[in-house]
Parts: C-alpha cells; sequence; structure tokens
C-alpha cells in the first residue's frame, strides 16, 4: 500500500518541521514503512525506490520516540485510509538463555542490564506494526 499525495495531505501537520530540505520527502518516507509492515522485510531489504534504507530508519526511530508514527497512524486510521494495530515490545537480557560456553566472559560492573536505558532515558524498545486491513 502506498499513500497518495492528497492523503499525505491530511496528515502532514503531524510531522515535525524540517530545519533543512530532505533528500527524502516524509511521504516517501512512510510509504517506506508501509512497505516493511506490510511485506514483513528487514530494514536491510527496503527496495532502492524508497531512498538509503538507513537514513528512512534514522528518521522513523526519532518519530518513533518522539510518538509522532503513533500519532500519524492514529489520524489515519481516524480518516479511514489504513487500519493498523501497533505492539511495542520491550526486551532485556533477564529472558535470554545463554549456552553454557557463552559464560566466560568477565563481569561487568555497573547497572543491572533491566535498569539500562539510552542516554534520553527512554528504554529501549522494537516498533512493530501490522496492517489490519486497508481501507
Amino acid at each position: 500500500m502506498k499513500l497518495t499525495i492528497e492523503q499525505y495531505e491530511q496528515i502532514k501537520e503531524w510531522f515535525p518541521k524540517q530545519r533543512k530540505p530532505a533528500k527524502i520527502s516524509n511521504l516517501e518516507v512512510l510509504n517506506a514503512v508501509l512497505y516493511i509492515v506490510e511485506n514483513g522485510c528487514k530494514w536491510r531489504s527496503l527496495p532502492k525506490e524508497y531512498g538509503d534504507w538507513h537514513v528512512i530508519y534514522v528518521r522513523v526511530n526519532r518519530w518513533a520516540k518522539k510518538g509522532v508514527l503513533q500519532a500519524v497512524f492514529l489520524h489515519l486510521q481516524q480518516l479511514g485510509i489504513i487500519q493498523v494495530q501497533v505492539n511495542v515490545v520491550s526486551l532485556d537480557s533477564t529472558c535470554i538463555k545463554v549456552h553454557p560456553d557463552g559464560m566466560g566472559a568477565l563481569k561487568k560492573v555497573g547497572l543491572s542490564p533491566s535498569g539500562e536505558h539510552e542516554e534520553d532515558g527512554i528504554p529501549n524498545f522494537i516498533w512493530s506494526p501490522h496492517l489490519i486491513g486497508m481501507g
């Protein structure tokens, strides 16, 4: 699914103002996100027609941390353009099993893995949206 320019015009006020002109427009980034969601592929597998996957990933990551993606998809759902279910999963090392051979590393001193957060205090997360249907 790709959003049209007319559909983007209805939601463009939800995106932050850009300080300098971007090589990839917000509409192209949003269409790349919809491609990832629809096909369930990795960021590196994003087709070249959408642009550099890393540039898109960085912008989407920034939007997710600021709550822009959630607001945009909620507004798109309210307009009846798309239907998306967003799940956020938080992972820490307390639920990951290690093979006995992997236990030889030196122990780190400091915070426990479940208490570590990024520099800005936001916990690490995986943003996992799922398309329910398309309007």
